[in-house]
């Protein structure tokens, strides 16, 4: 009885200790590790090598590694020039956005207005009121270049032509895509303020086929019918691609041919080589076997030279330490994957990895603060990280949070 007696005097005054002497816990915020020079998640991109002679003979052109968005390759790259159909890769990027988002369906028929079907050049003779699924305008764009499936489909997401250039000025905007100005959805104007560059264009493909690798399920179909249904009856019509490099290139993916008296002949074709994707680039070309011939040129010299390392998959992470939280540890999770191009030859199997993480973690921490970074390097070279980040909260301790852990201890 005693013994119970002593016990509890000596809490008593543990406990009053612990009210006189403990105020609030100082939260130090979790710091980020600093990288030197090189931001979280970024990695060091190799330089253009802008001074090799492939005999390039269009007036622009660039190569471009589409992971980490490496520029292999670049001549006249920022020039504004005329982009006839490779317009539509932007008004593709749209098309997919509102499918992601829920808007629209690939089961969805969108009606052909007069002014859809008024449009000339490449087009599937649509006829004013047929309706055709998102999906066979999809095919209509991308494998035959249908100017009036293009305006259709603009026409169906956004209430008009109009809205929709007003939309893909603002995507490109936001892309980062400085030359770029488009008047119309589909390329076919001969207006000299609907420009864009070998770089714009990608960076737009670039983000069409990393965010929708499934463009890829069209741009490689070779041929296909579609059927016309109208006033008129039925009738079937084929479309051809108008990207001869599937047939006449190892890889090639696709992506988008363009050609108007103004622009003459432009072309971004996309490959992929052991897990390397590339896009090249040719606007302005003199004739279109031109086009895809230098194509194919910037193609081969990327997979001549480049070798990708991706860790996509790196190993687990332990829990983390935390002062004055609810708890003591928490779990913590990699913010992105990492990527780099080599064109030096370099030995990608010594490229190591370092874990570094904040010190002083105090709580309160939110999901998705950063923590530390998992750093590569190659040869004392820093190549870049990869944040690591909290997945879960961890609330600031509060008293009775407190008196519970002093409970808890004294008890054992």
């Amino acid at each position: 009885m005693h013994g119970v007696r002593r016990r509890k005097a000596v809490f008593c005054m543990l406990l009053a200790m612990f009210l006189v002497f403990t105020g609030p816990a100082e939260v130090l915020a979790a710091e980020t590790v600093p990288v030197d020079g090189v931001g979280p998640g970024e990695a060091i991109e190799v330089a253009a090598e802008t001074s090799a002679d492939l005999g390039i003979t269009a007036r622009s052109a660039i190569l471009m590694e589409a992971t980490t968005g490496t520029v292999i390759f670049e001549k006249n790259a920022d020039e504004a020039l005329s982009p006839a159909s490779i317009t539509k890769i932007m008004t593709l990027i749209l098309i997919f956005d509102a499918l992601e988002e829920g808007k629209i369906t690939l089961q969805d028929e969108a009606v052909t207005s007069a002014h859809a079907k008024s449009m000339g050049g490449s087009q599937v003779f649509l006829e004013e009121g047929e309706k055709q699924t998102v999906e066979t305008l999809i095919k209509c764009i991308v494998i035959a270049s249908g100017n009036d499936a293009s305006v259709t489909m603009a026409e169906y997401i956004a209430g008009s032509e109009a809205e929709f250039v007003a939309r893909m000025n603002e995507r490109a905007a936001g892309l980062g895509m400085t030359q770029t100005h488009f008047e119309d959805c589909c390329g076919l104007t001969d207006s000299p303020t609907h420009v864009t560059s070998a770089r714009d264009v990608a960076i737009m493909s670039r983000e069409l086929t990393t965010k929708y690798p499934q463009i890829h399920q069209y741009s490689t179909i070779w041929m296909e019918n579609i059927t016309h249904v109208t006033a008129k009856g039925e009738s079937e019509f084929g479309l051809a691609n108008t990207n001869k490099l599937l047939r006449q290139y190892e890889g090639c993916t696709g992506l988008k041919t363009g050609s108007t008296s103004l622009a003459k002949y432009c072309l971004s074709a996309t490959a992929e080589r052991d897990g390397v994707e590339l896009i090249a680039v040719i606007m302005a070309a003199p004739d279109y076997k031109v086009r895809f011939s230098e194509a194919a040129t910037l193609l081969n010299y990327g997979y001549a030279n480049c070798r990708l390392y991706r860790d996509e998959a790196p190993e687990p992470l332990p829990e983390l330490m935390v002062a004055d939280g609810r708890k003591e540890t928490f779990r913590c999770r990699y913010d992105g994957d990492f990527s780099y191009l080599s064109t030096g030859g370099e030995d990608l199997s010594q490229i190591e990895k370092e874990w570094i993480y904040a010190e002083n973690l105090s709580a309160p921490i939110a999901e998705g603060d950063p923590v530390g970074v998992l750093r590569y390097s190659l040869s004392g070279k820093i190549l870049g990280d990869v944040p690591i980040v909290s997945a879960e909260n961890v609330e600031k301790a509060g008293y009775p949070d407190y008196l519970q852990k002093l409970f808890e201890n004294f008890l054992i």
